[in-house]
């Protein structure tokens, strides 16, 4: 997939145009504190504004060039963007994060692909990080983006990771409802 291609065809039917609605009823509904957060695949940076403006040093990550530049046309304090591959990152990355949140980068990344996030998210995030994923359930899709992803697939995949909170959101886009699973996880080993 040629994700810049796609940006600078304006073919990014993903981007809502606003943070993903389960995220923003997190961020609302918790009491929880903030610090340093990266969001992989971030688009054009919905959701890293909302962490910004909930009181996160936020940092947006994507491929994309034509992503970033479109997220940064938004100025908000407390957010960044930088163009990178989650698959190589920055050294400078390693275990800086707090948290890690995502909405839909998992199920756009081939099966193949799935050991190499880990490894990254394992990267990413400190010692007693926190990773708070939006998992998009796609079970009849053979071919992707979107690629498949099940609750059983997750329960393995992150084994390397405390499941605190599963949970079905009760809001979220309408092409989504009924298909996605919130987890909220604590990265207790290196």
């Amino acid at each position: 997939m040629d994700w810049d291609q796609r940006w600078n065809e304006g073919d990014t039917p993903w981007d809502h145009g606003e943070p993903a609605p389960p995220l923003a009823a997190f961020l609302r509904s918790n009491d929880i504190p903030s610090g340093t957060a990266l969001v992989p695949g971030c688009g054009s940076g919905h959701e890293v504004r909302a962490l910004a403006k909930a009181g996160f040093e936020a940092t947006g990550l994507d491929l994309s060039p034509r992503a970033i530049e479109v997220a940064q046309e938004k100025v908000t304090p407390g957010a960044q963007f930088v163009v990178g591959d989650w698959f190589d990152l920055p050294e400078d990355f390693h275990q800086q994060f707090d948290w890690v949140f995502e909405h839909t980068c998992f199920c756009a990344i081939h099966p193949d692909r799935r050991d190499d996030y880990l490894k990254s998210l394992m990267q990413a995030l400190k010692p007693g990080g926190h990773y708070m994923a939006i998992f998009y359930l796609n079970p009849q899709a053979d071919e992707g983006p979107p690629f498949k992803v099940s609750p059983e697939e997750l329960d393995q995949r992150f084994s390397n990771f405390r499941l605190l909170r599963a949970w079905e959101p009760g809001v979220g886009f309408e092409s989504r409802m009924g298909r996605e699973q919130c987890r909220l996880y604590e990265f207790s080993q290196l």
